[in-house]
C-alpha cells in the first residue's frame, strides 16, 4: 500500500511520514521531491528549464515509477510525504499507481492559517543556517495561498482522508491518521 500524505508546506508531513514510518513495520519513506531534485539538477541552464519541476510531465511518469519500484522491493507500505496542489498532476500520479493495483491512500493534513503560520514559523529545516532556513519558510509562506485555494475548491474531495492538525501535537497527528487509514498493522 501507498500512504501519501499531502498538505500545506510546512504543515508537516515529513514529520508524520517519518512517524508513520516508526509505528508501521516494514515501511519506508519515498519521497518525489527527490525525483525532482534530479530533473532540476539535469536541465539546470537548459532552454526547457522550469520553476516547478512538478511542470514537467517528466516528474509524474518518474514518480510513478520510483514510487512503485519501491513498492515492488519492499512490499510496503510506501510513506509519501508530498504537497501536490494541482488536480490534474495528482490525478496524472495517482491513476497509474491505480492502474497497478497497489492501493493509495491520501491523506491531506490540514492546518488553517493561523496554526499553519505558526508551524512554518517554528520550522528549522536547516539547523545553524539561518539564511536558508528563512528561504524555506519564505518558500512555504508564498505557497500558502495555493493550499488554500485547493482546500477551498478541490483537494477535500479528491482526498481519502483529510485531518485537521490544526491544535494537534506531533504524536496527536500520528494517531488520528492510523485511526483513519484501514488496519495497517497485522493484528496477530
Amino acid at each position: 500500500m501507498i500512504i501519501w500524505v499531502n498538505g500545506a508546506f510546512g504543515v508537516g508531513k515529513s514529520t508524520l511520514a517519518a512517524e508513520l514510518r516508526t509505528a508501521l513495520s516494514g515501511s519506508v519513506v519515498t519521497d518525489p521531491e527527490d525525483v525532482g531534485a534530479l530533473l532540476r539538477q539535469s536541465l539546470a541552464g537548459h532552454p526547457r528549464q522550469m520553476r516547478d519541476y512538478q511542470d514537467y510531465p517528466a516528474w509524474r511518469r518518474l514518480s510513478v515509477q520510483f514510487i512503485t519500484e519501491v513498492h515492488q522491493l519492499t512490499g510496503g507500505p510506501v510513506i509519501v510525504p508530498m504537497t501536490v496542489l494541482n488536480q490534474t498532476y495528482l490525478r496524472e500520479l495517482f491513476e497509474p499507481l491505480a492502474e497497478l493495483g497497489t492501493p493509495v491512500h491520501d491523506v491531506v493534513l490540514h492546518a488553517g492559517p493561523d496554526p499553519l503560520e505558526a508551524r512554518i514559523t517554528a520550522g528549522r529545516e536547516y539547523p545553524g543556517d539561518r539564511e536558508r532556513s528563512e528561504a524555506v519558510r519564505a518558500h512555504r509562506r508564498r505557497r500558502a495561498a495555493d493550499y488554500r485555494l485547493a482546500a477551498a475548491t478541490w483537494l477535500p474531495g479528491a482526498a481519502s482522508q483529510v485531518v485537521d492538525i490544526s491544535d494537534l501535537t506531533t504524536d496527536q497527528t500520528l494517531q488520528a491518521v492510523l485511526t483513519r487509514l484501514p488496519l495497517l498493522l497485522d493484528p496477530s
